[in-house]
Formats: C-alpha cells, structure tokens, sequence
C-alpha cells in the first residue's frame, strides 16, 4: 500500500470534497480521484461516497481513517528519530497532546528540556483524546499531557498542572459588578463554549461543575479553539469559560476575566503514561514538567 494514497485519503476525509483536498495537497482533483479508487480497489471496499456537494466516509471509510491516521504518525515518527539519530540526538520522546495546553506551561517545560536534556529530542504531536489513550497502549507515544484522568486500564494519570477556572466575560457585562461571580448567575447566561469532541477533558470538568449546581446551561456556541471563544464572548455572543493560564496567554482587550465564586474550580492538566517501569529520559521529563508548574497561589 502506497503511503501517497493514504496521505490523499486523509486528506479528503478530513475536507469531506475533492477540491479542496487537491489544494490541499497541491494536486489536481482528477489525478486525486484516481488515487482515491486505486486505493479502494487494493482495499476491496468503498471507502467514500462521492456526492454533488463533496463526499462523504462510509462506515470501512470511517474505521481506515483512525488507522490511516496511525500508520502516518508512526512513519512520522520513524522519520524523525532517524534525522534525531542522524543529528547527534541520544534519544527522541514521542509526546502527545490532546486538548488545550497552556502555551506558557509547555514553552517552559520545553525551555527546560532544552537547558537539561539537549541531547534528548522531544516530538512532540497534536491529536484527539482516543488517538492519543490508543497511541500509548500501542507505543506510538512515550507519554501525553491531557485535561482528563478517565483512562483505560494500564494507563496512569498523574495530576500535573492545575489552573484556576474563570469566566471570561464581555466588556460592560452586568455579571461585572462581581468581583468573584457566582456559578449560578453565570449558567443564567448563553455560554460560548469549546466543542467537547475536540477537548474532551475540559469539557468533562466543566460539566463537573455545571452538575454541582444541578445546572442545564444555555449553549450559544461551541468552539474548537480558544482564541475563537474570547471573539465570540468580545462580540458579545455569550459568557466563556477558561483557565487563568490560558486567559494569560491570549489577552484581550473587550474580554474581563472573574474568578469563580464559593468554589473551588480548576483545570487540571494529567500526564498520561504506560504502567510499569519508565526509562531515564521519560522520568527526567516527567520532573522537568512538574517543575514547570508556578508555585501554589502564583
């Protein structure tokens, strides 16, 4: 099996339309095409439904793609610990990340890395929960940072950083005249909030919080990145929720950050990893990360 035809099959199952693969890939779409059924024919199954407005996976089609994904970032990754090797690199750690992490927590954990490892090479890979959870169990990756600590069997999840939650709100907002806002006037609001399929773990703690309340929230939006949220809430769409390290991050001059009121609320990020004994470069990585962290109260 070519590894081109499965670049192309990703990438029209990703755009859901031919035409706007081929640019993607810098291909014409009929040359695409071909590519596409060559690939269905090695396999013996149909793997897109092609219709007037672009196409759409069948089921065999939605099952290939979660592999298709894997044999890529293994040959990635096979790719790249050779040019490591090749670059005097000791040793290369496959991280993976899943969700929102904190861009100020990671650069100084990869400042560190830097600084005490430099003969470690970090790769490091953005993908979904389930990708990263399968990535571990199959040893496409060493270890993962994710806001979620539900895993399967034979994996640990270590509580790493932890970021106050705060309501991200709209300049002149009338939940401004609280200094700390009560959870129960916040879910009285339309909320703009991000997808939970993309942040799986964020979503799972904020809907901790909603069910302390016993609240059913009014959902204005769903979101797939934060600084997309902050436009929306600046715009006036609804009320956000973020961290005060993400918030940090991504200033905004028509978005108001307020702490939570009476509760104990946070984002936790968890490092997630296989059961069982950890080789040096993955324990002093491990350290590195913890270290990262400011100071209690900070």
């Amino acid at each position: 099996m070519d590894l081109r035809h499965i670049r192309a099959f990703i990438a029209v199952a990703e755009e859901l339309h031919f035409g706007r693969a081929a640019k993607r890939l810098h291909i014409e779409q009929s040359p695409l095409s071909r590519t596409i059924r060559k690939l269905e024919a090695d396999l013996g199954v149909t793997l897109l439904q092609r219709t007037p407005r672009g196409a759409s996976l069948t089921w065999a089609g939605r099952a290939f793609l979660q592999d298709a994904r894997r044999v890529i970032l293994a040959v990635e990754h096979a790719e790249a610990r050779a040019r490591a090797a090749a670059e005097g690199y000791q040793d290369t750690l496959r991280i993976a990340l899943a969700g929102g992490i904190g861009r100020v927590r990671l650069s100084t954990l990869l400042a560190l890395c830097r600084q005490e490892a430099p003969q470690v090479n970090i790769r490091l890979s953005e993908v979904p929960l389930a990708q990263l959870v399968h990535g571990l169990s199959t040893d496409l990756f060493d270890a993962g940072l994710a806001m979620i600590d539900d895993v399967d069997a034979g994996i640990v999840a270590a509580p790493l950083w932890e970021d106050p939650l705060v309501v991200a709100l709209p300049a002149r907002h009338p939940l401004l005249v609280f200094k700390e806002v009560p959870l129960e006037e916040v879910v009285s609001y339309p909320l703009v909030l991000c997808d939970p399929q993309v942040c799986e773990g964020c979503s799972r703690q904020r809907e901790r919080l909603f069910r302390s309340v016993e609240a059913r929230p009014i959902v204005a939006e769903y979101v797939t990145t934060h600084g997309l949220m902050l436009a929306l809430v600046a715009a006036g769409y609804g009320i956000g929720f973020s961290s005060a390290a993400h918030v940090a991050d991504c200033q905004h001059a028509d978005v108001v950050a307020r702490p939570l009121a009476d509760r104990v609320a946070s984002l936790t990020t968890y490092l997630l990893r296989l059961e069982g004994e950890m080789r040096d470069a993955l324990r002093q990585f491990i350290d590195r990360a913890q270290r990262a962290a400011p100071p209690s109260g900070a």
